[in-house]
């Protein structure tokens, strides 16, 4: 026995480090001998599921440490893999890390390359859509029109077969209520005025313009009603005044906007233009009832005969023979006579130009059942209205 109780269990070389687990737990049994290390530096054995590397740094960082001095584990039994085993855990991801993609794996065999995906031919109808060399190249985007230009092809569309129906339709209402009196008139004579303010705006690409739409339209609607007031008489009084009144509104309320002065120059010769058209197809009220009888049918003919599939030239011939026989046969009707034919052939002038307008800058299919409709017969009315007083 000594006084110091716990002298066995202290270290007597005074060089080693302080040992708590000597301390806590005296030796009783000899130590089994450490085997000594075949190679300078132990490498660790890769577990089954985690690969071994064979730079020693790469394997230390996903080693974990321990600080301070614990058990020897040089002495435990190591378990054992074979190749088979490695290799069919090789691709494998490693537990409780991330694969390095730097670091070469032992064991690691070639992997197959994955397949390239197909490339094929893009569909423009779905996903992002398809855009000319010009958006390719880096510039801004640009419409149909624009494209059809710079590359010389022709940016003109014509309506078509079923608004021609639907223009000689309207135009034989106009024909067939003519003869039964103004307010008769009035009804078919509406729809024409409200279809051709909404196209003109559609057709110069400015939608949704409800104010401008608004504001023609209720502008052809004054205009009617001081032609019905002032009487056929005083028409052109009328027609022209409620113009003038119209252009200076839309003067005064294209200066209120906020827009870029670009864009409300556009905007105000947009709306003067829908509103005069709008406001011009009054004329078929001041006009007499025997010359918008007879104007009206030659327009359904001229527009009917454009539609066929016939070259431009021969279609225009076409037409305004067409315009001259319905013209004669509702002039000798209504009492006109062979008058009727210079009377139709000139509303299917004025009508031709509408249908250009309306074929021109790649206009949409809104553009063609608005403006495509109500263009040849709003262009004719003020030829119907001058050659009805001309022709008596």
């Amino acid at each position: 026995m000594t006084d110091r109780p716990y002298e066995g269990s202290w270290n007597e070389d005074p060089h080693d480090g302080y040992n708590p687990y000597a301390q806590q737990y005296p030796q009783q049994y000899p130590q089994a001998p450490v085997p000594q290390q075949p190679y300078p530096h132990p490498q660790p054995q890769a577990w089954p599921g985690q690969q071994a590397y064979d730079d020693p740094q790469d394997a230390h960082q996903y080693t974990q440490q321990w600080q301070g001095q614990t058990w020897d584990t040089q002495t435990h039994p190591r378990p054992s893999t074979d190749a088979a085993t490695a290799a069919e855990t090789a691709y494998l991801p490693p537990v409780g890390a991330q694969e390095p993609a730097a670091a070469p794996a032992r064991h690691a065999q070639p992997r197959p390359a994955a397949p390239a995906p197909a490339t094929g031919p893009s569909d423009s109808s779905g996903g992002e859509p398809g855009y000319g060399p010009a958006t390719l190249a880096g510039n801004a985007r640009v419409t149909d029109a624009q494209r059809a230009r710079a590359e010389g092809r022709s940016p003109i569309i014509e309506p078509g077969m079923q608004p021609a129906a639907l223009t000689a339709l309207l135009g034989l209402l106009l024909a067939g209520t003519a003869e039964l009196g103004v307010y008769a008139l009035l009804v078919p004579l509406v729809v024409l005025q409200a279809v051709t303010a909404a196209g003109w705006f559609r057709l110069n690409g400015m939608w949704p313009a409800r104010q401008g739409i608004a504001l023609g339209f209720a502008g052809a609607l004054v205009a009617d009603v001081a032609v019905l007031v002032a009487g056929r008489e005083n028409a052109p009084a009328a027609i022209l005044g409620t113009l003038g009144v119209w252009v200076l509104l839309s003067l005064v309320l294209q200066l209120r906007s906020h827009a870029d002065p670009d864009e409300r120059m556009y905007g105000l010769m947009a709306t003067v233009a829908a509103a005069a058209l709008a406001i011009v197809a009054t004329d078929y009220l001041a006009a007499a009832p025997h010359a918008v009888a007879t104007g009206a049918a030659a327009v359904a003919a001229a527009v009917l005969a454009r539609a066929l599939p016939l070259p431009a030239a021969v279609s225009v011939v076409v037409s305004l023979l067409a315009a001259a026989g319905a013209g004669a046969a509702v002039g000798g009707m209504t009492g006109l006579g062979a008058k009727g034919a210079l009377l139709g052939a000139g509303a299917a002038v004025c009508a031709l130009i509408g249908h250009r307008a309306a074929s021109y800058d790649y206009p949409s299919r809104f553009v063609h059942f608005t403006a495509g409709v109500a263009l040849p017969l709003a262009a004719a009315a003020p030829v119907v209205w001058v050659l009805g007083r001309a022709l008596g």
